[in-house]
């Protein structure tokens, strides 16, 4: 099944916003995605925080699973 984004095909293994957004873009945003996780995680024991822990590894699980959607691309 193909869908039209933009008047452009969706190639398969491929997200429509991936191809609307281009690749460059959604790579350097989830990058700054992990960027913010790995800050709440490495600043959790300076702010004795458990719960700082908690949302960083919850980012960072979204950014490993949203990464090989946009590297796939060509």
């Amino acid at each position: 099944r193909q869908t039209l984004v933009k008047d452009e095909k969706v190639k398969h293994g491929s997200y429509p916003r991936v191809v609307c957004c281009c690749r460059k873009k959604c790579l350097l945003f989830n990058d700054v995605v992990l960027i913010v996780a790995t800050l709440h995680t490495g600043f959790s024991r300076r702010a004795k925080s458990f719960e700082m822990i908690l949302i960083g590894r919850f980012l960072e699980g979204i950014g490993a699973g949203r990464t090989p959607h946009y590297s796939m691309l060509m």
